[in-house]
């Protein structure tokens, strides 16, 4: 019997059950969107990412992600964990992947960190989202951007304790001007061994909180470099479950360093493979 070999790896993270998990399917073709949708849905997690062996000009595979609602166009810590799958199955380095962001390349690097070159996305001052940000967020900030793909609102908050105690109004966060969600963040208290601190509320993808958001970091690269004098540093996300994320900007590229762990590996059941789920069209 063939099966679909799934993973629930931890990005951002060195130990399990920490930093951000997403599931990996690495696949022989391409199945439906609809599949992939529902399979994502299942898991349940901020994102699932599909690996597809596919003969490509400038990559060495197709990836796309889906979190349980919604297909998007960049996600960080599930490119993250599907190379560390491709790694952990012996495919040698740098893998590009083919994505709706153009070509994504990752590497391994000696430490055994994983070092992502990804596009910037960066963020202009919308000082008229200010107001309705701070009313959502319950806390008063310092200022407020957008993305200029219209995916992010950035929040400037007073420090780092400010960004940690946020309790979010969702239903509010849900109504602000960006596709993807808001990122509230501040400097690091001094003595810190990392230079800001963010979060992720992205409930417009199915999202309340994402644990650890590489894609966030490639707004937070240049926001932070401006403002700190350095191309390379070190953000932590203060989620729940937390996770440190390094970011080196080179222009209009960003390089996204982490660590990833596989805590499950396991298979699907046969009734959930692509041609199978395809084809069943009766009352569950």
């Amino acid at each position: 019997m063939i099966t679909v070999r799934l993973r629930t790896v931890d990005a951002f993270a060195d130990m399990p059950f920490t930093g951000n998990p997403a599931a990996v399917l690495v696949l022989d073709e391409t199945p439906s969107d609809e599949w992939m949708a529902a399979v994502a849905r299942e898991m349940n997690l901020s994102d699932t990412g599909f690996v597809i062996r596919e003969q490509l000009p400038d990559a060495d595979f197709r990836l796309r992600w889906f979190t349980p609602t919604t297909e998007v166009d960049l996600c960080g810590h599930a490119t993250l964990a599907s190379a560390h799958c491709l790694f952990e199955d012996g495919v040698g380095g740098p893998i590009r992947f083919a994505t709706r962001s153009g070509v994504l390349t990752v590497d391994h690097r000696a430490d055994g960190s994983l070092a992502m070159d990804f596009p910037v996305w960066a963020s202009t001052e919308f000082e008229a989202a200010r107001s309705a940000v701070a009313m959502a967020l319950g806390a008063p900030v310092e200022w407020t951007g957008r993305t200029d793909n219209k995916a992010f609102l950035l929040a400037l908050m007073r420090d780092e304790g400010a960004v940690r105690d946020l309790n979010p109004d969702l239903a509010a966060v849900n109504e602000l001007e960006a596709s993807v969600g808001l990122i509230p963040t501040a400097p690091a208290d001094p003595g810190r061994g990392y230079d800001f601190v963010s979060r992720v509320f992205a409930p417009k993808a199915g999202i309340p909180e994402d644990p650890v958001t590489g894609s966030a970091h490639t707004v937070l690269a240049p926001f932070w470099a401006e403002r700190l004098g350095r191309t390379s540093l070190v953000g932590l996300q203060v989620s729940s479950r937390s996770g440190l994320v390094g970011v080196e900007l080179n222009g209009d590229r960003v390089t996204i360093t982490g660590r990833a762990i596989t805590v499950f590996d396991g298979a699907l059941n046969r009734a959930a493979e692509p041609e199978a789920a395809i084809a069943h069209t009766g009352p569950v």
